[in-house]
């Protein structure tokens, strides 16, 4: 391959980076992808999709368990997990291939290897330079340990639990965040008995209170044990599995350790400090239309700071696409980007939580109202309970829908569209929701907001 020419060359083909590759060759740009594993990156291969998979896997098996309830007779033999496996390899394969199409089909060339800045506009790759009028940086993120805690043996991250071919009997989590509560409710109902260990009050606890608190008393009820505001001290191995320490001295024995902890930047030897780019912690620091301190040098996706949610990075790279191209493109907030986690009951929501609403906005401009899914037809039929909640400017806007329940991650496109138009509860509560759906129960927490209640108290 000779050295070659673009309008664009993105560096990561995740989430983010081909997100700016699609939109920008629509706006008649020519662009390369430099990409050292696959493209889709971690969200495809090693994160949302694989482990919605077997989080379905574990619904599934829930399901049946559940089915006398509504008269149905079957058994639950067991879990195959050579074959929750194949089912899991299976959709991405089947994305992955997609997606492979979808690039070709758009012209966009991919340059397979590990790239890195070489100067302001040129990436290298090998023995290969690729020039750009513009770079993005979409290199992702990786999984986070703590200092002192090496990852080997029976002490994993989430990429190694994906590959497991056993299903442990005892599981330890280490962090009771996004992905520690979804693998431990994919574990619990494949069988295994978990503790998660989390330093905070609450599991999940960047969520509305009243949403943690609930989840806490649902994993209760299915068994899944936590310690709350408990503080890791060390772990240790052996052939009977781990042994994991706590300052309060109390220890866990376990067949493994997830350590779930958050993900870190992938900026570390890319050359970005070299050429001159900014980095706090690890992260690129960007200014509002996500340029880096090199003009002409953009980053986008899990690098920069805020949430690490890939359909943030899909927004970011059209964002980029289209401020490259000349647009003046708007971008949402990282507050009212959606966010669902699919747990069993799943949590959703958008917007500010009430006690953020009541900083933002004071105390006493703020009211709420949370309607309980004890009242929704739909939800008692699929066996679920949990709730909604509004958070609005008293006579303004909605500013923070946040719900919990099964299936309820469902519901969060209406919820964004409130929050993201700043729809009052007057607004909603004219719209029909159709019965029984659980999308009933956006309809009943408007309705009260606005002072028109039909079946809430």
């Amino acid at each position: 391959m000779s050295d070659q020419s673009f309008d664009i060359v993105v560096l990561g083909g995740g989430s983010a980076g081909y997100a700016v590759a699609l939109r920008a060759v629509q706006l008649g740009k020519t662009v390369a992808i430099v990409e050292k594993d696959k493209l889709g990156g971690t969200c495809l291969h090693r994160g949302c999709v694989p482990t919605k998979a077997m989080l379905h896997s574990g619904e599934v098996a829930d399901v049946v368990r559940e089915s006398a309830e509504a008269g149905v007779d079957a058994e639950l033999k067991g879990i195959d997990i050579e074959r929750v496996k194949a089912f899991r390899e299976g959709i991405v394969a089947k994305k992955y291939k997609g997606l492979q199409g979808l690039i070709k089909n758009k012209g966009i060339t991919v340059v397979e290897g590990d790239g890195r800045l070489a100067s302001p506009t040129t990436v290298q790759v090998g023995d290969h330079t690729l020039t750009g009028k513009s770079i993005v940086l979409a290199t992702g993120s990786f999984s986070k340990s703590l200092p002192g805690l090496e990852i080997s043996g029976n002490v994993i991250t989430s990429e190694q639990a994906l590959q497991l071919d056993w299903i442990p009997e005892r599981v330890a989590v280490l962090g009771g965040g996004v992905i520690g509560v979804e693998f431990a409710s994919v574990w619990r109902s494949f069988g295994a008995e978990v503790t998660i260990i989390e330093g905070l009050p609450h599991l999940v606890p960047n969520e509305e209170e009243s949403v943690s608190k609930q989840l806490e008393r649902a994993y209760k009820k299915r068994g899944i044990q936590f310690k709350l505001g408990a503080r890791f001290s060390g772990v240790t191995q052996d052939d009977s599995g781990v042994h994991v320490s706590l300052e309060t001295g109390e220890t866990i024995d376990a067949d493994l350790l997830l350590v779930a902890v958050g993900r870190g930047p992938s900026t570390a030897g890319l050359g970005y400090e070299e050429v001159g780019v900014q980095l706090d912690r690890g992260f690129v620091t960007v200014d509002e239309t996500l340029q880096t301190s090199v003009p002409g040098v953009y980053a986008v996706g899990d690098i920069v700071p805020g949430l690490q949610l890939a359909h943030r990075g899909y927004q970011q790279g059209i964002f980029v696409a289209e401020q490259i191209a000349g647009l003046e493109p708007r971008m949402v907030e990282d507050v009212n980007i959606p966010k669902v986690t699919y747990c069993d009951p799943e949590v959703a929501s958008v917007g500010y939580t009430e006690a953020k609403a009541k900083e933002q906005f004071g105390a006493d401009a703020i009211e709420s109202y949370e309607y309980s899914l004890g009242g929704n037809a739909k939800s008692e039929i699929v066996g679920t309970t949990g709730s909604v909640k509004a958070v609005r400017v008293k006579d303004g806007p909605v500013v923070g829908i946040h719900m919990i329940g099964r299936r309820v991650g469902e519901l969060i496109g209406e919820a964004q569209l409130i929050v993201n138009w700043e729809a009052y509860p007057e607004d909603v509560a004219h719209l029909i929701h159709a019965h029984p759906t659980q999308h009933e129960s956006i309809g009943e927490t408007h309705l009260k907001l606005a002072g028109t209640p039909l079946h809430a108290i």
